[in-house]
């Protein structure tokens, strides 16, 4: 099997490069996709069409909507969806699906959702969650309970439904994998804990590859 471990940034995934350069490694290839939607899409669809992984697996830190959520915990991602495209209104954000501009079920989307395989998900023993992908980062309190109340997220990230989108397109089945370093809105990075994410996110995805390679 061969794997695509990727990320937005390599500090993210640090510990787990350097655990692969101590041995022999012939099934896991490393590809940084840079931060955002845009140069995600571009990287995994490039790396996609040219060597086809057998599964891709996004890893990386993510805010939480939930604030009974414990920073540094591990989630998988079942299902994504796009925050910010469309048009902001006097009386609220409007999606590109209640434009009418895209179909609810227009392949790939499910419902304007991106979903993955349950089963998958299941498999790697993390709590399952729904994600939202933005542009930008949420500080603005009423942008906080459109995602978390109406689009029912619980994790932002900016580069999640890249992944979903292109696996679901291509049939290359995926993982997205995050670690929760921060509650929206709060901007005093102080109260962050990107130390203890980053640490526990490469533990999780260090499992997931070691049984992968079992498998």
């Amino acid at each position: 099997m061969q794997i695509l471990l990727c990320a937005a940034t390599e500090m993210e995934i640090a510990p787990t490069i350097q655990a692969l350069s101590l041995h022999e490694n012939r099934t896991v290839n490393l590809l940084i996709t840079g931060v955002g939607l845009v140069a995600a899409t571009y990287a995994l669809t490039k790396e996609a069409v040219q060597n086809r992984p057998d599964l891709i697996i996004q890893a990386g830190v993510a805010g939480t909507l939930q604030p009974q959520d414990s920073l540094g915990s591990v989630v998988v991602v079942g299902s994504e969806c796009l925050g910010d495209l469309g048009v902001k209104e006097a009386s609220g954000f409007r999606s590109l699906f209640d434009l009418h501009l895209l179909g609810t079920n227009t392949p790939p989307w499910n419902e304007t959702r991106l979903t993955n395989d349950v089963e998958r998900l299941r498999a790697t023993g993390l709590p399952i969650v729904s994600g939202v992908t933005v542009n930008e980062i949420s500080t603005d309190e009423a942008t906080v309970r459109y995602y978390r109340d109406q689009l029912n997220a619980q994790v932002e990230s900016m580069e999640g439904a890249a992944l979903h989108y292109v696996g679901l397109l291509e049939k290359i089945p995926f993982l997205q994998i995050r670690s929760l370093s921060n509650f929206i809105g709060e901007r005093d990075k102080s109260k962050w804990k990107m130390k203890e994410a980053i640490a526990s996110l490469n533990r999780e995805v260090q499992k997931i590859l070691t049984k992968l390679k079992a498998s």
